[in-house]
């Protein structure tokens, strides 16, 4: 009877099941989250899992024009509107429509500063390596290459020495691994895999880097 707790316990499974690649199990979850009645979309719990599961599902699987399509839910806390909005930043940036993704950076950019205004310092932060990884992938795709890695790694690098608070969720793809994703991108895969190894140090088994290593290590062998 705890739709919070539930809502938690689905956004796990979505995450395992995406790990696996058991992508068909991730989406008959999401369609159960579909069909349930109105949630409260006030609270913290409840609207962070409902809005991190299509997150998750369209960003680990690289569907960029479906990340580009996600709505940010209202009346939801801003660093929960802030999953979203990076969400639709990320699509924008990586299917090639960089100047429609500064609108996020730009709403990103406003959460950051209403987060620190209420002294949210911890939430801010986050948000603020959020932005910077929209930044980055638009740098890319405006081919401002050296721009695009300096941005990414700026946000590993925060991400990294910042301890996560007990109860708080983790990043939907570390910037890390988009640091070794980037650097593929810009055929330096020799320093991607570097990037993914620690991606992989701090975030043990996940998919993405698991995959990211594996096409560097692949691309160097080649060289």
């Amino acid at each position: 009877g705890d739709t919070g707790e539930e809502l938690h316990a689905m956004d796990y499974l979505v995450y395992a099941y995406l790990q696996s690649g058991r992508d068909n199990e991730a989406a008959q979850v999401i369609q159960q989250l579909k069909n349930m009645p109105e949630l409260k979309a006030s609270d913290f719990k409840t609207s962070y899992a409902a809005t991190a599961m299509p997150v998750r599902y369209a960003v680990e699987r690289g569907q960029w024009s479906d990340a580009a399509g996600i709505v940010p839910p209202p009346a939801a806390p801003p660093h929960v509107v802030a999953i979203a909005v990076w969400a639709r930043g990320m699509g924008l940036a990586r299917s090639g429509h960089a100047s429609e993704a500064q609108a996020e950076i730009d709403r990103l950019r406003q959460i950051e500063a209403q987060l620190r205004t209420s002294g949210n310092d911890y939430w801010a932060t986050q948000v603020g390596i959020l932005k910077r990884e929209v930044m980055a992938w638009s740098a890319q795709a405006d081919k401002k290459p050296d721009e695009a890695a300096a941005l990414m790694r700026a946000a590993a690098d925060e991400e990294d020495a910042i301890e996560k608070l007990p109860v708080t969720p983790g990043p939907i793809v570390p910037a890390r691994e988009q640091l070794g994703y980037l650097l593929l991108e810009q055929n330096h895969p020799d320093l991607a895999l570097r990037e993914f190894e620690t991606a992989l140090e701090n975030a043990p088994g996940r998919r993405g880097a698991l995959q990211g290593a594996v096409r560097a290590a692949e691309a160097v062998s080649r060289k």
